[in-house]
């Protein structure tokens, strides 16, 4: 008997909301570190895209099955929303762009997300480890004043040069 039609398929739903929980997890600390330094996306963002793109994923393999072609279809649509929810994160203000890591990190939010989809959990897990250790390292970075920070070097170049020639 069709369990779409009698009722629920509860290993279905035990393993879909797994999945999804899983995606969820990975994403929290890149949420996190986003909404610490106060950028536009953070703790609602990331998960939901994360979890949306991992349930987008897990739909069209339940629908189209897990070896139709169509699947790329399912992918490119979710890189082209994506890239439109990004794209709202990435402000202009005067020479300044803003957001543009914002943007990278909800794109690649998604991707953990799909990868959770595809049960490809390890490929979700390594991105999400490095996306989370590139937001970081930079800022450990600055901090010890080994790189400078994007404030600093621009007001470098703004001063005046009060060198005599």
């Amino acid at each position: 008997m069709d369990p779409g039609i009698s009722g629920l398929d509860l290993r279905l739903l035990l393993e879909l909301t797994v999945r999804m929980l899983l995606a969820l997890a990975l994403t929290l600390p890149i949420a996190q570190e986003r909404e610490y330094h106060d950028m536009s996306a953070g703790l609602r963002t990331f998960p939901i895209v994360a979890v949306g793109a991992c349930a987008l994923v897990m739909l069209a393999r339940v629908v189209l099955g897990p070896a139709s072609d169509q699947q790329t279809h399912v992918l490119q649509g979710l890189v082209t929303g994506v890239g439109f929810i990004g794209g709202g994160a990435i402000l202009k203000a005067n020479d300044r762009v803003h957001g543009t890591a914002t943007a990278a990190s909800i794109w690649a939010t998604a991707i953990i997300g799909a990868a959770v989809g595809y049960r490809q959990s390890e490929i979700a897990i390594v991105l999400a480890l490095l996306t989370f250790l590139t937001l970081r390292s930079v800022e450990f970075l600055e901090d010890r004043k080994i790189i400078p920070r994007p404030a600093e070097t621009i007001a470098k170049a703004d001063a005046p040069d009060t060198t005599r020639r």
